[in-house]
């Protein structure tokens, strides 16, 4: 009986993360000054996010960035599955200031490598990867914004995938 037990409350943990009802990943975290994390400085985290992706099928993006004294690069791996067969879709990204944990930038940027946007074309079961990356060299460490995604077919412009809200903080 307890094993039972174990694995239901195990099964309860699992739906309610992948469920979206847990703490939002851009919810800001304050230290005991009652100053934002975000805001103490560039050693703050996060650094780096999963971006989960959901709508007419599912998607990850793995958003990183190393630490490099002359560039800051962020490589975005890309997958995405159960979308249309042999369709181009674009990575576009929105960003805001307004840290409050609900993104509502609309300046949506196609990410593809560096500025050259670049396709997610899905083979014949409609999935599709890439290795994308982006250079945030020209902003300041430690610049703090909320981030989200969408996956859009690039024939019709349909959202066919997105993300919550993330918060992102620059490194030096």
């Amino acid at each position: 009986m307890k094993r039972w037990a174990f694995a239901i409350g195990c099964v309860s943990v699992l739906a309610m993360g992948c469920s979206g009802r847990g703490v939002s990943p851009a919810a800001p975290t304050v230290g005991s000054d009652g100053a934002s994390a975000a805001t103490a400085g560039a050693e703050q985290p996060p650094f780096n996010l999963e971006a989960i992706l959901r709508g007419d099928g599912f998607g990850l993006v793995k958003f990183r960035q190393e630490r490099d004294s002359t560039h800051n690069i962020i490589t975005l791996d890309v997958s995405v599955r159960d979308l249309l067969a042999n369709t181009s879709y674009s990575l576009q990204r929105a960003t805001d200031t307004a840290l409050d944990g609900v993104c509502t930038g609309t300046n949506w940027l196609t990410l593809g490598e560096g500025s050259t946007p670049h396709p997610l074309v899905t083979d014949d079961t409609g999935t599709a990867r890439a290795a994308l990356f982006r250079d945030l060299s020209a902003l300041a460490a430690g610049t703090t914004f909320d981030i989200h995604f969408r996956v859009i077919d690039n024939a019709t412009s349909h959202v066919a995938l997105q993300s919550d809200c993330y918060r992102f903080v620059v490194r030096n």
